[in-house]
């Protein structure tokens, strides 16, 4: 469960900016979308959004706060691993100017795993991790400072705070293991340092992503290989396929496994990768044959194969997988443009099956992009739910809630958003119809004859 995330000088992002999930202490709607986990300390009274919706205008940076987070990700479970001592870390700083290409890319994290309140807080460049910061907070919400790594220009070694730490037991040895492009606590991890470890599992098991944009490849297995396991699993799937319009009654689905000759192309290119340094299970096993059963006249029913739905019952089923595990094993998910090749109203019963199927204590949460107006709804989704991501002339995103314009009850968030009163929208003020190249001169399309 995420509190709060910053971002500063990575892709868009030039200055910092603050993405927080805490809940409004002055808005008493939509209890159902919120967690309130019952924390220790000083957070016994913190509550958290369940959801997050980030709007904005294409290029305006909303995507770029979901891929800063996938960065953080990477640093901790791939970077003490998944690249050679002599690799450039893939720091991606603000392009436009030219103090920012050399400025570290700084990311700060505020999350809980396993009850306790973490902040992780890193800096890097294409070189090296310039620091890592990792404090935990007891049950008594007192800050333990675990470590604070800083790169020492002088020396051209680490310090580490505290000297002489009481909170965290720091292993000399792990510290000499740790190269300048790896995290410390990636480091430790493979090393099974104990204290770190929840923290690891959390970035690997529970902070999670998808991409439902038209281009990106999205699969149907996981949802198949639920569905194939029966139980409960496959009769609440029909259920909501059932409850969703798709005209659909029944869902099968089989494992089969590759001919001999796609075994064989699998094996060489297994290999072929793995010794390329990649991950050797990019071919899959077995594939999932999925058959969908329609009713027809008289209610005699139809199947219908997994190549010949649309593309929108495809990609629905593709995503109920996924979406109920976040339910189950609380994980964040965290998805960019959901309306994709989804109707409105399938996006918006999505969001309301999260809030009903999650309790009060669950630490499941979604935080998604969308251009999609119609869920800004005040019956669907609280004020401090909703997010912008903007941009200025300079070409620097920024963040801020929809808070910030103290929005009336009664009003029409839809219609506040699309006649731009809370910003985040194309300024196109001339339209895109007949673009002047020089003032009084008109452009002329003239057609091929």
């Amino acid at each position: 469960m995420i509190i709060e995330f910053r971002v500063q000088n990575h892709r868009s992002f030039r200055e910092e900016q603050t993405f927080n999930l805490a809940a409004s202490n002055y808005d008493k709607t939509l209890p159902q979308n919120l967690i309130t986990p019952g924390l220790p300390g000083g957070f016994a009274d913190l509550r958290i959004i369940k959801a997050a919706a980030l709007y904005g205008p294409n290029a305006g940076g909303k995507t770029n706060v979901l891929l800063a987070l996938r960065f953080l990700r990477w640093l901790v479970v791939e970077s003490a691993t998944g690249q050679k001592p002599e690799a450039k870390l893939p720091a991606e700083p603000f392009r436009l100017d030219h103090e920012s290409l050399d400025a570290p890319t700084a990311l700060q994290l505020t999350f809980v795993a396993n009850d306790m309140v973490y902040e992780l807080a890193v800096a890097v460049t294409k070189q090296r991790v310039v620091q890592e910061r990792l404090v935990a907070y007891s049950d008594s919400g007192r800050a333990q400072l675990w470590y604070d790594r800083l790169w020492n220009d002088e020396t051209r070694r680490y310090d580490w705070l505290p000297e002489k730490p009481t909170d965290f037991q720091r292993d000399p040895g792990i510290v000499e293991k740790t190269r300048e492009n790896a995290l410390f606590l990636s480091t430790a991890a493979q090393w099974n340092n104990t204290q770190v470890m929840p923290v690891y599992h959390w970035f690997s098991k529970k902070l999670q992503f998808m991409t439902l944009s038209a281009d990106a490849p999205l699969s149907h297995d996981f949802t198949a290989e639920m569905v194939n396991r029966s139980g409960e699993y496959k009769e609440f799937i029909t259920r909501v396929l059932r409850l969703a319009d798709l005209g659909l009654t029944e869902v099968e689905a089989r494992a089969e496994s590759p001919d001999d000759d796609a075994q064989k192309v699998f094996g060489i290119m297994k290999s072929f990768i793995r010794e390329a340094g990649g991950p050797g299970n990019m071919f899959p096993e077995r594939f999932w044959q999925v058959t969908f059963q329609h009713e027809g006249k008289g209610g005699e029913r139809f199947p219908i194969n997994w190549g010949d739905e649309s593309a929108g019952t495809r990609r629905f089923f593709s995503v109920l997988g996924p979406w109920l595990t976040v339910f189950k094993n609380d994980q964040v998910l965290c998805v960019d443009e959901l309306e994709t090749s989804l109707h409105p109203i399938l996006a918006a019963e999505l969001l309301r099956l999260l809030f009903k199927v999650t309790n009060a204590q669950s630490r499941a949460q979604l935080l998604f992009t969308t251009h999609n107006p119609l869920l800004l709804d005040m019956t669907l989704l609280r004020r401090d739910q909703i997010w912008f991501a903007d941009k200025n002339r300079q070409g620097e995103s920024f963040l801020y809630p929809l808070t910030d314009y103290k929005p009336r009850a009664d009003e029409s968030l839809v219609r506040g958003y699309l006649s731009g009163r809370y910003g985040a929208v194309p300024f196109i003020p001339d339209g895109l119809v007949n673009p002047p190249l020089e003032e009084g001169k008109p452009t002329e399309i003239k057609h091929a004859s």
